[in-house]
């Protein structure tokens, strides 16, 4: 069993504080055999919806460096990053994007609700009534197709993301089942541009999507291109759940799952 954690953040990240190294640590201590740093990158400044300057990419490559001097050939290491919100100036993201150094992976993603709510993060989404959480679904779900139909990335991130604050922060009992139509056509959209999707093991909680939905890609795809990964923000979280995910899958019948090397899918059998 082959196993990677496609998706964590160091202290790179505004929200997370342990270095690259101590995460490989933590992989290596896990029995993992390939960890890929997904830092987060957005053309807005983070909290707010004002564009940023050019991102520092020497601190991301600097830290990347440092865990590769200190790990040697005890794991394989991979540089990516979390592209998040895009969708609020794409030209600005793309500019961000021409300065990057090589990566191996992207992920996609999508944490604010869009103008109408004012740019408010999903963490802070605190609906009155189930019809305007759902609202709030729906509006997110708007801004994945948005991102999706632009497409620069490789994998479209925690597609079912509301679900964790929603369900896990907020105490509602919330699924994605009436968004059926909107999700396949989301899925569809991925299909045609050739990007898979994250499982995300969300720490060991709900995975994000989870089985339905995984389900209904399998159907969809021709030819499945999913990652795992944990979204780990702390060392204590590097590889949780990953082999329970890879049994999902096998269970919603994928035969393979994949990592990235040089923004190209390589499948690991289940």
């Amino acid at each position: 069993m082959y196993l990677a954690d496609c998706h964590l953040h160091s202290r790179v990240s505004p929200d997370a504080g342990d270095s690259m190294t101590a995460l490989a640590e933590a992989a290596a201590e896990a029995g993992l055999d390939e960890l890929c740093f997904t830092d987060h990158v957005e053309p807005i400044v983070w909290g707010g919806t004002d564009l940023r300057g050019p991102y520092d990419w020497s601190v991301l490559t600097a830290e990347f460096e440092a865990a590769r001097a200190a790990m040697g050939e005890r794991i394989k290491l991979r540089l990516g990053m979390e592209l998040g919100d895009a969708c609020w100036n794409f030209a600005h993201t793309e500019k961000l994007l021409a300065d990057a150094p090589p990566l191996d992976f992207i992920i996609g993603s999508v944490h604010m609700l869009s103008k109408r709510y004012r740019g408010l993060d999903l963490y802070y989404f605190d609906p009155r009534t189930e019809e305007e959480a759902y609202d709030g679904i729906a509006d997110y779900l708007d801004r994945v197709k948005v991102m999706a139909e632009w497409g620069q990335f490789d994998v479209l991130g925690h597609l079912t993301l509301p679900l964790r604050y929603l369900n896990e922060n907020r105490g509602w009992n919330l699924s994605m089942d009436r968004f059926a139509g909107e999700i396949a056509e989301i899925f569809a959209i991925l299909n045609r541009k050739g990007i898979g999707i994250e499982l995300n093991t969300n720490r060991g909680n709900t995975p994000l999507p989870d089985g339905t939905w995984l389900r209904l890609y399998k159907e969809m795809a021709g030819e499945p291109i999913v990652t795992l990964g944990t979204d780990a923000h702390a060392a204590k979280f590097v590889g949780c759940a990953v082999r329970e995910r890879q049994a999902l899958l096998r269970e919603c019948g994928f035969e393979s799952f994949c990592t990235f090397e040089g923004r190209k899918p390589i499948q690991h059998a289940l």
